[in-house]
């Protein structure tokens, strides 16, 4: 059954603008099956597919003789020899939509789309499935801290136990594993790494050393939702630092991990300097820790980091797919004070903290002062948590529930 998308409106909008449209995203969160369901019955062509990717890189002009737009040509990225000729087409038409592309790999794909179909093209992130995705829930405006928003943002949410929001963690936010079964889930994880995953990183970052990779990507879950710490990773997979930091960069590019910013300002000094890792799916990351049931991971001692991981990349999610020009960040001091996540839009930062609890202490809320102390603007904020329902703390600050991120 397909599960309809937050992308799908914007997508469709930006379809209508621009000649040609990029889903990136990483392997199987449902690029080729939101195109395909938002379809017109084009053309579909899979890169994936040898003998019409052998034709994409070798004859381009060929391969759109073959094909032609409107198309959806899917792992994009693959064949660069396409974007000259793309560019070609869209300066030839009038018409808009004409390609609908995917990719799966990020920073060597943008390079030649910048490159070849600047103003011609607009890029969009589809992420594994969100929390309101899973749920059937729409959220028709982007999440707002101020109390009203809250609380008609409440309304539309589905009400949901601790014991049901680490289901979601521990399942992940890959399509095919939602129906899935314990056993089932493994071996889709096993199957994603040693097939998807390692086949890409061989292809686009040259890894041969299957071995310490897996040793790698298993030491950055073991430290999700931590101060990234290199050396150690390094020191765990048997791995130079300055290996390390290129095996983590392509995992970034690959849509498998996020880096979290540290915040910077003139008006604040000593501040940390280093990221926070994060995963795009929880499910992979509990997999790669061994996490072996939601119930041992609820009661384990990682249970705060999944909460927390899981709670930043679903504000990403939201303001992504509604369109929101932010930044996100989070705050370290040199006295180890923490913010969790400063979210900086209109002009003004929305302090928050993540708390797995459905009662935090109110007075985290008092470490929002440094912004005050500091004159730099601040937003409504507030604490993240397990409260079932929306509750101010002061005219700033609200006890926000999870399930309405």
């Amino acid at each position: 059954m397909y599960i309809h998308r937050q992308l799908e409106t914007k997508f469709l909008k930006m379809s209508k603008f621009f000649k040609a449209v990029l889903v990136t995203g990483a392997r199987q969160v449902g690029k080729t099956t939101l195109l395909k369901h938002l379809s017109d019955e084009r053309t579909y062509v899979s890169l994936d597919d040898t003998d019409v990717l052998l034709l994409a890189k070798q004859d381009p002009k060929l391969f759109f003789m073959r094909y032609k737009p409107p198309i959806i040509i899917d792992e994009v990225q693959k064949a660069p020899e396409l974007f000259p000729y793309i560019k070609i087409l869209c300066d030839e038409s009038e018409e808009n939509g004409l390609f609908w592309l995917t990719g799966s790999e990020q920073f060597s794909m943008m390079k030649n789309v910048t490159e070849s179909l600047a103003g011609r093209i607009g890029i969009m992130t589809l992420y594994p499935l969100s929390m309101a995705e899973i749920t059937g829930v729409s959220f028709d405006a982007p999440i707002d801290f101020s109390i009203e928003s809250l609380v008609r943002r409440e309304k539309n949410a589905k009400n949901y136990d601790l014991d049901s929001v680490f289901d979601i963690i521990w399942k992940g936010g890959m399509p095919q594993v939602q129906n899935a079964d314990s056993e089932e889930r493994s071996i889709y994880f096993s199957s994603y790494i040693n097939t998807y995953l390692m086949r890409d990183v061989t292809t686009v970052g040259g890894i041969t050393d299957e071995l310490r990779f897996v040793k790698f990507l298993t030491a950055c879950a073991a430290f999700a939702a931590g101060q990234l710490n290199l050396n150690n990773l390094a020191m765990i997979a048997e791995i130079s630092q300055p290996t390390a930091k290129s095996w983590l960069s392509l995992l970034e590019r690959l849509h498998i991990v996020y880096l979290l910013a540290p915040y910077s300002n003139n008006k604040l000094k000593r501040l940390a300097k280093t990221p926070k890792l994060y995963f795009w799916d929880t499910g992979l990351c509990s997999y790669l820790a061994k996490w072996l049931s939601k119930d041992t991971l609820l009661n384990g001692n990682a249970a705060g980091q999944y909460f927390e991981n899981f709670a930043v990349t679903e504000l990403i999610k939201d303001l992504d797919y509604h369109s929101v020009n932010y930044d996100i960040s989070y705050f370290r001091d040199s006295n180890s004070k923490e913010i969790d996540v400063f979210l900086e839009y209109e002009n003004k930062i929305h302090p928050l903290e993540i708390k797995l609890s459905s009662s935090p202490d109110r007075r985290e809320v008092k470490k929002y002062a440094v912004l005050d102390t500091n004159s730099i603007p601040r937003g409504k904020g507030g604490i993240i948590c397990m409260i079932p329902s929306v509750l101010p703390i002061d005219q700033d600050n609200s006890y926000i529930p999870v399930n309405i991120l």
